[in-house]
């Protein structure tokens, strides 16, 4: 028979308590923590469907992007609707917000969920990945960029990212964007020849992401091309310098003129975390503000930024992780007693949130219990016995520490335990 092996570049997430798999526990404390970090902004979550219209992602996202053009998981459904998986999060949430009429409120929101996008794995990079995102809606430029930017500040202090850099650039309005583009093809038509074919793709569709060019030789002739800064309102060139001197001391913020995102949608403030420790593709999170993809999605003008944040490579930047629970391992040794002893180890529970205590449910004698509780690094074996439940008592054994002997506890004194030991 034919094994079913996982499709490419979709990976299984398991504990490391099963597996042993490191970068699973490490992307489910990521996602903890940010948890936590977005409550602490009374940021509300919002929650939105994998599978969305593929008119939403083409509207959006845009036609001449690589995600669109290549990278798309669509197929038509039973009613010959073409539908997609979300390649990113931001659409989504915009079109929630439109349809349920509350596009001209404010909204602070996050997301965390799965995406799919059909590109050449690589580390850090899947056909399934996992992304959080913040959406701040409804307000104009300014303390909007200041919040974003402090959150940004918040995960990389939280996580101990040290080599990590925030780029930040401006767009402009549509104006100084539409006059830059312009200068920016003239420049580069006469040299079309030295462009390879992705460069010259870029020109013809949208000159702007040519910035964002990988390629060295492109990078020489751009060095001499016409800089967006050259056509900024002092407005915009005040917002980066005001960011950079705010959050200096907090993280390493870099303005970077070349800076563009890979979405169509951005308008003026654009920024990008980058981590040399990530290889070629060193961005971990990244957004900007996108003023126009509310109306041009059907709904109302309204202002808006966000960012997007890859869980697996940030999982990956993360340096420490927060103290371990301890784990207590629960023995029951009579099969008549189960259900009483298993309410002790409810009550015990309730006692601390720093402490795990795993009933074993599977039967065996108490020996292979005791390999069981070792194999799973319990700190403690609680064993409990008819004898036991009779004198209201429980055996308490040292796993980690061989020198320590075991000791009979009564259940009152348990309770004492289970605080000192969390």
């Amino acid at each position: 028979m034919k094994k079913i092996h996982s499709l490419t570049g979709m990976i299984d997430l398991i504990s490391n308590k099963v597996s042993k798999d490191d970068i699973a526990s490490k992307i489910f404390y990521t996602e903890n923590v940010l948890k936590n970090i977005f409550e602490s902004y009374s940021i509300s979550e919002i929650r939105t469907p994998g599978l969305e219209d593929t008119d939403l992602f083409k509207r959006s996202v845009g036609d001449n992007s690589d995600i669109v053009n290549k990278e798309l998981y669509s197929f038509f459904d039973k009613n010959d609707k073409s539908i997609t998986l979300r390649p990113e999060g931001t659409a989504s949430v915009i079109r929630s917000i439109i349809e349920k009429k509350i596009d001209s409120e404010s909204h602070k929101l996050w997301y965390l969920g799965p995406m799919w996008r059909y590109e050449r794995p690589q580390k850090g990079r899947y056909r399934q990945f996992n992304q959080a995102g913040v959406e701040i809606l409804g307000y104009p430029e300014g303390l909007a960029e200041i919040e974003i930017v402090s959150i940004i500040c918040s995960i990389m202090k939280k996580l101990k990212i040290d080599d990590s850099v925030l780029k930040i650039n401006h767009l402009g309005d549509k104006k100084s964007k539409q006059e830059f583009c312009i200068a920016l093809e003239n420049f580069l038509k006469p040299l079309a020849t030295k462009l390879d074919e992705r460069d010259l793709q870029r020109l013809n569709n949208n000159p702007l992401r040519i910035l964002d060019s990988k390629n060295p030789e492109t990078q020489k002739i751009l060095n001499d091309a016409p800089k967006i800064k050259d056509f900024l309102s002092n407005e915009s060139l005040d917002i980066l310098d005001l960011i950079k001197s705010t959050f200096s001391d907090e993280c390493n913020i870099e303005i970077d003129h070349n800076l563009v995102r890979g979405l169509d949608y951005y308008t003026g403030f654009v920024f990008e975390a980058v981590s040399s420790n990530l290889g070629a593709q060193d961005a971990y999170l990244g957004g900007g503000r996108y003023d126009d993809l509310c109306l041009e999605l059907g709904g109302k003008e309204m202002p808006a930024i966000g960012m997007a944040i890859g869980i697996e490579r940030l999982a990956s930047l993360a340096k420490t992780l927060d103290k371990p629970k301890t784990l207590v391992s629960l023995i029951i040794i009579s099969s008549n007693i189960e259900p009483k002893a298993y309410k002790i180890a409810h009550k015990l529970r309730s006692i601390s949130d720093s402490i795990n205590i795993d009933v074993q449910l599977s039967n065996g004698s108490l020996k292979s219990k005791l390999r069981r509780a070792n194999k799973d690094n319990a700190a403690y074996a609680l064993i409990i016995g008819e004898h036991e439940l009779e004198t209201e008592t429980v055996i308490i054994k040292p796993l980690l520490d061989q020198n320590s002997e075991q000791t009979v506890m009564s259940f009152l004194d348990i309770e004492s335990f289970i605080k000192e030991i969390g």
